[in-house]
């Protein structure tokens, strides 16, 4: 302890708190710190309402604001990596209800529960999870959405090459989808072997695996049919990269500040069409695993303890199953939703229960390379 804390200089007054002398006499006030992003940010009203009365909001009524939102850093860093592949584009973005490009639109909505945390906490309550509610997943959706809108700006898709690459985009698009899910004909950068569902979606996420910083896409498809796509894409962003886009349409569709619908309404529509069935199939067997935390009260979670030992259990998934970490990244997250989903609890101890659910892993990685198609709602 340092000497004589506490105590006061003989012959001197004892200072005020937050003011300090200057020659003369004068008395100054101490500089405040300066303010961060997230106190300049103003605190709405609804914040403090619990789900039931937020449910009952319009999402005109929400007063969001985009550039005040935590967006802001994603979207300076899509700027960057744009800006660092030299391109003279830039998509424009707008708040929805859903992530989505309109069709022929240069320009990208982002879904309302990224631009608050208490939406994104009402979005993992009722959906059990968030999407793009990470930076790496975020980074990853405005990627393959910018891959949309870049389509849309250049009219990529009217291309002789573009339509031999992916297919053409007039194909309708499905309600549903199977993938091959051992496939090399895609690439792998986006959930539920999305680059299958379409061939705009096949474009999208082929630019995205090109666009990130970084990428050894080159290596990492090596042998692979996709290869081909990627560097058609490499080739054709050469070309366009310093062109002004011939679409420069600013429009914006169906933004929040002119719906009347309410969350509540928002989220009956959404989960009447989430189809869990891939999911569902495995629930008598995380049962085996797990309990119920009605039986079990003030258990840890299942879904907790799945995060928690989630590095140790990719690593030995690659090692023992010799399959891309695309798969095995799929299977965690779905088993880690589900287990949110039921309400699963850790009952046994940590050891037993970790061994016992790498078992069930694996055994799932190797039933979807079995089956080969699983069916995914779009």
């Amino acid at each position: 302890m340092a000497r004589g804390k506490g105590r006061k200089q003989r012959g001197t007054k004892a200072r005020q708190p937050g003011r300090s002398r200057v020659p003369g006499g004068r008395r100054r006030k101490a500089r405040r710190p300066a303010a961060t992003a997230s106190s300049r940010r103003p605190r709405l009203w609804w914040t403090g309402l619990d789900d039931e009365a937020l449910l009952d909001l319009r999402f005109r009524d929400l007063g969001l604001v985009l550039e005040k939102s935590p967006l802001a850093p994603a979207l300076r860093r899509l700027d960057q990596e744009l800006e660092r592949r030299g391109f003279l584009f830039r998509p424009h973005f707008w708040l929805a209800e859903e992530w989505f490009c309109p069709d022929g639109v240069p320009g990208v909505a982002i879904p309302f529960y990224l631009a608050h945390p208490r939406l994104a906490r009402l979005e993992r309550r009722m959906m059990h999870e968030v999407e793009g509610g990470n930076a790496r997943w975020m980074a990853r959706i405005l990627r393959h959405e910018t891959g949309h809108a870049l389509d849309n700006a250049y009219r990529l898709r009217r291309r002789k090459r573009w339509r031999v690459a992916f297919g053409p985009a007039s194909r309708p698009y499905p309600r549903s989808y199977t993938p091959r899910t051992t496939s090399r004909n895609y690439v792998m950068h986006l959930g539920h072997w999305y680059a299958q569902s379409h061939p705009t979606e096949d474009f999208a996420e082929t630019f995205a695996v090109w666009l990130a910083p970084n990428s050894t896409w080159r290596s990492d498809y090596l042998a692979w049919h996709a290869l081909r796509k990627l560097r058609y894409v490499d080739e054709l962003m050469q070309e366009i990269r310093g062109e002004p886009p011939p679409v420069r349409s600013r429009a914006v569709i169906e933004p929040l500040t002119g719906n009347r619908r309410s969350l509540r309404q928002h989220y009956r529509d959404k989960l009447a069409a989430d189809d869990r069935s891939d999911a569902r199939r495995y629930d008598s067997r995380l049962l085996r695993v797990f309990g119920l935390r009605y039986e079990n009260p003030g258990q840890q979670p299942a879904a907790t303890f799945i995060r928690q030992v989630r590095p140790q259990l990719h690593r030995l998934l690659l090692r023992r199953s010799q399959l891309h970490p695309y798969l095995v990244h799929h299977v965690l997250r779905m088993v880690i939703r589900r287990a949110r989903e039921l309400d699963l609890v850790v009952v046994g101890s940590l050891r037993v229960t970790q061994r016992e659910l790498f078992a069930l892993l694996e055994r799932i990685v190797f039933h979807f390379v079995r089956r080969g198609r699983e069916r995914y709602t779009l």
